[in-house]
């Protein structure tokens, strides 16, 4: 039973580190991708062939991985966020389907569909990480600094600078902010942030393969940003404890398997769907219905 929670835990700080790196994209920087996987399958494949061919240092794989996903991201960002935000969702599903390709068919690197194994144990200033309640205690902390750093960034003159960009972009050039610079940015730490993710995944299930990086898990991810609340703190990690632990609760209603995957499916896209209409700040706004509205509130929408 621990090794299950314990194992329950790392997937789920893996699902918010990712779901808070994307919001930095999605809600700070009006910037909607579905291609998150990719960043988190880059940063993964890189942490696993450093641990494979270098050294199992949790800190240097997961370092090469924010460096080489960052790059990755950044080369990418340059010219595709040149396109207006709708054509950018078209290009970002085109990325998607290029890396899982190249996910595939490069052997070479990747191994291909039959992936890179026998990822050894991280290892942390000496410290051997043995289990899954040693991983879930480095995930922590990962979660911790991941999402302290994006509290700080969204705080910072440049997060205030998205935001403004993100609400009025006519207001914040005549301001003298430059769009593109501002949007490369904000998509870079994004990917660089999003291999932390994939760095933990690759250590702690000592295996990486495509099916763990294609476009469904890079809309799940984004599903997380939508149903917590895009653009607040707390809305990625409700929306990845939402994602996370439902299907695990669904295994004591003891369901057929057959029936477990498309129940998934039908609540996910039916709580998204009811959210978007009635209510579209998301889950971790629920508070707010139960104080009273003052005169002066921010509107519902979190830090908006």
């Amino acid at each position: 039973m621990i090794a299950y929670l314990s194992n329950l835990m790392v997937l789920l700080g893996i699902a918010v580190i990712l779901a808070s790196s994307l919001n930095l994209m999605v809600g700070y920087a009006g910037i909607f991708s579905v291609a998150h996987a990719v960043f988190y399958g880059v940063g993964a494949y890189t942490a696993a062939k450093v641990a494979l061919g270098m050294t199992d240092s949790f800190l240097i794989a997961t370092a090469a991985a924010m460096l080489v996903t960052g790059a990755v991201s950044f080369i990418l960002a340059v010219p595709v966020l040149r396109v207006r935000e709708e054509y950018f969702v078209v290009a970002s599903i085109g990325f998607q389907i290029v890396a899982s390709t190249i996910f595939t068919s490069w052997t070479v690197v990747t191994g291909g569909m039959g992936g890179l194994a026998g990822i050894p144990p991280a290892r942390i200033l000496g410290w051997q990480l043995d289990g899954s309640v040693d991983m879930m205690v480095l995930t922590g902390v990962c979660v911790v600094l991941v999402v302290g750093l994006i509290a700080a960034l969204v705080h910072s003159p440049f997060g205030r600078a998205l935001k403004a960009f993100r609400d009025d972009e006519t207001a914040a050039i005549a301001l003298g902010k430059d769009p593109l610079v501002l949007r490369v940015a904000a998509t870079t730490l994004s990917g660089a942030l999003a291999a932390v993710a994939g760095s933990i995944y690759a250590f702690h299930v000592s295996f990486v393969n495509p099916e763990s990086f294609t476009l469904d898990y890079s809309v799940l991810v984004l599903a997380m940003v939508i149903i917590g609340g895009a653009g607040s703190l707390a809305g990625p990690i409700v929306g990845a404890i939402f994602i996370t632990v439902f299907p695990a609760l669904l295994n004591f209603l003891h369901l057929p398997s057959q029936y477990v995957g498309p129940l998934e499916q039908l609540i996910y896209g039916a709580a998204i769907v009811l959210l978007m209409v009635f209510w579209p700040s998301g889950l971790a706004n629920a508070w707010r219905l139960l104080v009273p509205a003052r005169r002066g509130d921010v509107p519902a929408g979190g830090e908006r």
